[in-house]
């Protein structure tokens, strides 16, 4: 058997090489965003939501990337009872009907299943505002489960384009006695959009202009940095 770290490496080699392309185009809209005082959305639910925070006010990380935080979709307020709303056809227009998100911007969307009607229903209604969509899912993994959406859509099916993680079904990476275990959504997520996001930082670079970027607040003079950059940002991203 395989060790997880072996299975996530050979997992990363698969998404560097296959997703080459999705990857350039991601960088190329969110450049552009960026560089335009767009704002980068991001949405998930579940285990999902973890992604949004980790990019979210991070020390090397893009400024312009804001959340959208569901207190009720997120495992904090119960696990269970997270998993079951994010099922709720016509739930995301309670919350979503408030975000700002404007034409210029960009939104990414994550599910792996992509079969939940809530982050099919943010996607859609996201692109109703505007903004570019980004699903970072698995086809793979929706067509191997019905969709959950009155529509019967998947989330690869409403995005403007589609980031594969390649998680299979189940989002598991190890196998033992018929046992399943080991997710891998996460950990692929995470790698994913932060070399988007350092790639975006690195294209704002080339270009000739300075990227809004967060430095650690254990830097010297990194709190009067900060402080220009969030007070840019401020209006359009509340939680800073």
């Amino acid at each position: 058997m395989n060790s997880y770290f072996e299975e996530v490496q050979a997992l990363l080699t698969i998404v560097g090489e296959q997703e080459k392309q999705s990857i350039k185009e991601s960088v190329d809209h969110i450049s552009k965003a960026v560089m335009s005082d767009g704002i980068i959305h991001l949405f998930g639910s579940g285990h999902s939501h973890i992604l949004t925070e980790e990019v979210f006010y991070r020390a090397g990380g893009l400024a312009a990337i804001r959340p959208i935080f569901v207190e009720d979709l997120m495992l904090f307020k119960g696990a269970s009872r997270a998993s079951q709303l994010e099922r709720q056809n016509d739930l995301s227009k309670k919350f979503m009907d408030d975000e700002d998100i404007r034409p210029g911007d960009v939104c990414i969307v994550i599910s792996s299943s992509g079969v939940n009607p809530v982050p099919i229903d943010v996607a859609t209604i996201a692109k109703e505002k505007g903004a570019f969509v980004i699903g970072l899912t698995s086809p793979e993994y929706a067509k191997s489960c019905p969709s959950r959406h009155k529509q019967k859509h998947y989330l690869h099916d409403v995005v403007d384009l589609v980031i594969d993680n390649h998680i299979a079904k189940g989002d598991t990476l190890l196998k033992s006695n018929n046992i399943s275990f080991g997710s891998g959504s996460t950990v692929i997520g995470a790698v994913l959009l932060n070399m988007i996001f350092t790639q975006v930082i690195q294209k704002i670079i080339e270009s000739g202009e300075t990227p809004p970027v967060f430095l650690s607040s254990n830097i010297e003079g990194a709190d009067e940095h900060n402080q220009k950059i969030i007070a840019k940002y401020k209006k359009r991203i509340p939680q800073l």
